[in-house]
């Protein structure tokens, strides 16, 4: 194992704040392209499995999987922890990133904020475009449901 430098935790930094991002503003083409080409997204199937129980390979399977957020009007990612080590072989690194996912929606007239307090356990490998994501894998914590008093339209803020 080599060790990580600052640049590259800075760059690992960035992409998981990159892939917040592109969640966020619905930019799903950009969000896939943060994985290699084999790359690997493992989701749970809330509120019944709350770890993986579903395997995406490769960018075509993971961007279908990631359309499944447009189902949402608003979602809210914030990064509150993330930790990088070295990977099991050259040129890779693992990943623990704490994340609370926020994601409003009408139910029943009202809006609310299904709020998922996730874990992504994730393997990064440095290629020539820089650090993407082999394998992340998404395990929920637990789910809350809060009343929300205004929620803005759905879309980018640019």
């Amino acid at each position: 194992m080599t060790a990580l430098t600052i640049h590259d935790r800075i760059a690992l930094q960035d992409l998981v704040h990159r892939y917040a991002e592109a969640i966020d503003e619905r930019d799903i083409p950009r969000a896939a392209a943060l994985f290699t080409g084999d790359g690997v997204l493992e989701l749970p199937n809330p509120p019944a499995a709350l770890d993986p129980v579903v395997s995406h390979t490769g960018i075509d399977a993971v961007t279908a999987a990631l359309l499944a957020v447009a189902a949402v009007p608003v979602t809210f990612h914030a990064i509150v922890g993330a930790v990088f080590d070295p990977g099991p072989t050259a040129a890779t690194a693992v990943g623990r990133v704490t994340c609370t996912a926020h994601h409003l929606t009408r139910r029943h007239g009202k809006d609310v904020d299904l709020v998922w307090h996730i874990i992504y356990r994730d393997l990064y490998r440095s290629t020539s475009a820089g650090w993407l994501f082999a394998r992340r894998r998404l395990h929920v914590a637990f789910i809350e449901s809060r009343s929300v008093a205004a929620m803005r339209a759905p879309g980018p803020t640019r």
